[in-house]
């Protein structure tokens, strides 16, 4: 059985992580995925995971992870260069999709934009995700996540009140943005079905973020104050934190949004006189009095152990969930039993553990089934069979470092 988006055909011109996480996204859906790496974009020493297979020719730069460069194809090529440019018109002309993450000035002055992509492929479908759009004074400047979580507003609401703006986890503007371009070039590629037309997409990651301050920038337009930094507690529910928990950073978070829910809490705890406690007895109170809830709470959770604390309180119909460090959250039953984690052979590596995409069809396979490929591994197929290039021309790229079969530095 065939995957969703199989026959579809992707160029990945992609840096960081917002773009590789697009072009990632519609490999694992099945779309053939061509990713341009630079000749020197791995260096020979790599950065290798583990030893080599025996008798597995020793390349360090093949041994690594590549949890964003799976489900895709690996061409080297200096895009830079004039006869790379040419090959890369040449490849984008047999895409459906080109999807990129530089400046908007780098495509312009390599002269791939849209403008000469539609020469050579007039219905493809191009995404661009660059930190701030294509227009407006910011335009040619260039940044980071944290550099976008900041000026989104998001890092001002994240932290303590006590404290400074804090970044709001990590990379979490590159998935976002990855994640909406995906989305965004498969409702295109719908349209270009409807229509026969392609067109161009424009994602700025600053924007992006912006739509996920939600109920904050919902009440500055209706002329609330600047909402500040609230840590863990939410504007209206309480309890609403993240209490310690017995053992060293053992944390357990608990939330409830209703009277009801805090009463099965504080049965779940041993106290039931909470609920008649005049400073608790409603949400009103609660959030009044929350400093003192909160070491309520704590008294108790302090003397737990965090994931018997979140069975306890889950079983009582309180939402609790303990804070899991990244090896529990591996060993998670829950986890495992729904095969988050899939092996995946990647020839000069063995097994390699990559996290399934978080979705589940129930008519098309979504398994992985394609590592991260080895560098310049598919030079051949895409050059040769895809472009119709000849031995001697591959040869002059090669001699000339538009291409390359090993990194160069």
């Amino acid at each position: 059985m065939s995957k969703p988006l199989e026959g579809v055909r992707v160029l990945s011109f992609v840096n960081a992580l917002a773009g590789p996480v697009a072009t990632m996204l519609l490999g694992d859906l099945g779309a053939e995925v061509i990713d341009i790496e630079e000749p020197n974009g791995r260096g020979r020493r790599g950065a290798p995971d583990r030893p080599p297979l025996p008798g597995v020719p020793d390349r360090p730069w093949n041994r690594v992870s590549g949890e964003m460069r799976r489900s895709k194809l690996s061409l080297t090529l200096d895009v830079a260069q004039p006869e790379g440019r040419d090959v890369f018109l040449r490849v984008a002309a047999q895409c459906d999709i080109m999807i990129e993450n530089f400046s908007p000035r780098v495509l312009d002055k390599l002269r791939v934009n849209y403008d000469e992509l539609v020469k050579v492929k007039p219905d493809i479908i191009q995404v661009s995700m660059s930190a701030f759009g294509k227009s407006g004074p910011y335009r040619d400047r260039t940044s980071y996540g944290p550099g976008i979580d900041a000026m989104s507003g998001l890092a001002h609401l994240t932290g303590y009140p006590d404290r400074g703006p804090g970044k709001p986890g990590p990379v979490l503007n590159d998935y976002n943005a990855g994640v909406l371009a995906a989305f965004s070039s498969l409702s295109a590629l719908r349209h270009r079905r409807l229509t026969g037309q392609g067109q161009y997409i424009e994602i700025s990651m600053l924007e992006a973020e912006v739509h996920l301050l939600g109920d904050a920038l919902i009440g500055m337009q209706f002329g609330e104050s600047s909402p500040m930094r609230t840590g863990n507690r939410h504007r209206t529910m309480a309890p609403h934190n993240v209490y310690p928990c017995r053992g060293e950073d053992r944390w357990l978070a608990i939330a409830c949004r209703t009277d009801a829910e805090f009463a099965c809490l504080a049965r779940a705890i041993g106290r039931p006189d909470l609920v008649t406690d005049p400073r608790f007895v409603d949400v009103v109170a609660r959030k009044r009095c929350e400093d003192d809830l909160d070491a309520e709470i704590a008294r108790w959770t302090s003397q737990q152990e965090h994931l018997e604390a979140q069975n306890l309180l889950q079983r009582h119909g309180v939402p609790a969930g303990a804070v899991l460090d990244m090896q529990e959250m591996v060993e998670s039953p829950h986890f495992v039993a729904r095969h988050l984690f899939e092996r995946v052979w990647n020839p000069e590596v063995g097994e390699v553990s990559h996290m399934r995409p978080p979705w589940q069809f129930s008519g098309t396979p979504t398994t992985l089934d394609r590592p991260a490929p080895r560098f310049a591994e598919h030079n051949d197929y895409v050059l040769r069979d895809l472009v119709g290039m000849s031995t001697n021309e591959l040869a002059a790229l090669d001699a000339a470092n538009v291409i390359s079969s090993e990194p160069r530095s």
